[in-house]
């Protein structure tokens, strides 16, 4: 199998902790020593035979220095953010030129976190076996455990393979509201679309034949460019959109396999509370803090100027040289909207 680890994002959700020069899968989050990305990394390299990242141009430095293990052909280099659909174009462009366009590709994210590497692994190589015996593309979606409001939803269809539980996709759901959240985790019939693909290069770009075929011309403009210049100039052409609507949810045959490992996106200081450690009150402090009857409260501290928090609970508050942000931790979600303002 090949992994295409995707280090994209603008850092918008986690600010002040995150920003668009330095983003989320860049950190090291929940305590670890290790970024996200390298945790990333970390679990695929074991699955795969090769590994490759696609990242924009104003972090490859940054994922360089993170992962110097890896030599420069596996760095695939987008000149600007133009989504998931031209990264995965230029990932498959890039790998068609080298790799055995019937070895089974996994693309996933940089910025989730996962614990059980075990689990990770069964799952995306049953995905990869699937797709490749069935000329399918395969998602990998998480069973939910709450009415998540935040993430998009696969609808299974019929068992294809009752051995190894592998369902075919019924449809796809957009992210809905509490009531129809909670309707589908009680019907068991739906799974978090976390964003995980696999199956060959050949199964990518015929179904992009036959349900996209903007995205083949670009994949075909890219195998084109003979230079550098050539190359940035065509993938800054490209429209920016998520391989979600470009492709994913045209295609009328695609399977899923559910993950069978523990997920959290980390997408909002909600999520990072509850993957760090906390002391009995509830509460995850770090840096020069003090605090006085505070509960269930996440407090990072980055600056050497003492932090004073008192009487607050359910609360999230970060100060670093970036900026300082107080808020409900069940409000947290808001705060990529209000970091969007900030930056512009």
């Amino acid at each position: 199998m090949i992994v295409v680890i995707i280090a994209g994002g603008s850092g918008t959700r986690l600010w002040p902790l995150s920003t668009p020069e330095y983003p989320k899968h860049l950190l090291k989050m929940a305590g670890d020593n290790l970024s996200l990305l390298q945790n990333t990394y970390n679990r695929s390299k074991d699955l795969a035979s090769k590994v490759y990242v696609i990242t924009e141009a104003g972090h490859a430095h940054h994922v360089k220095e993170q992962l110097p293990e890896l030599t420069d052909d596996c760095f695939i280099i987008e000149p600007a953010r133009r989504g998931t659909a031209s990264c995965i174009v230029a990932g498959l462009q890039h790998i068609a030129g080298t790799q055995d366009n019937d070895e089974p590709i996994a693309f996933m994210a940089a910025d989730h976190y996962v614990r059980d590497i075990a689990g990770f692994e069964h799952s995306f190589q049953l995905a990869g076996d699937v797709a490749k015996q069935e000329g399918k593309i395969v998602l990998v979606g998480v069973e939910p455990d709450h009415a998540a409001t935040g993430f998009g939803y696969i609808q299974k269809g019929k068992v294809v393979n009752t051995e190894q539980f592998v369902f075919a996709v019924t449809d796809f759901k957009e992210k809905p509201d509490h009531i129809t959240a909670q309707k589908y985790l009680r019907s068991g019939q739906y799974l978090w679309n976390c964003g995980y693909f696999v199956g060959t290069a050949s199964i990518f770009l015929k179904s992009m034949e036959q349900y996209a075929p903007e995205l083949l011309d670009n994949y075909n403009q890219l195998k084109a460019t003979t230079t550098h210049e050539q190359y940035e100039s065509t993938y800054l052409g490209f429209e920016n959109i998520a391989i979600d609507y470009a492709l994913i949810e045209k295609v009328q045959d695609l399977l899923v396999v559910p993950a069978a490992f523990d997920w959290l996106d980390l997408g909002s200081f909600a999520d990072i509370s509850k993957a760090v450690g906390s002391d009995e009150a509830g509460n995850h402090v770090s840096g020069n803090v003090e605090t006085e009857e505070v509960q269930n409260t996440f407090i990072q501290n980055f600056e050497d100027k003492p932090v004073a928090v008192i009487g607050l609970d359910n609360c999230v508050v970060i100060n670093t040289p970036h900026g300082i942000l107080v808020t409900r931790k069940d409000l947290s979600q808001k705060v990529g909207d209000v970091s969007k303002r900030l930056n512009k």
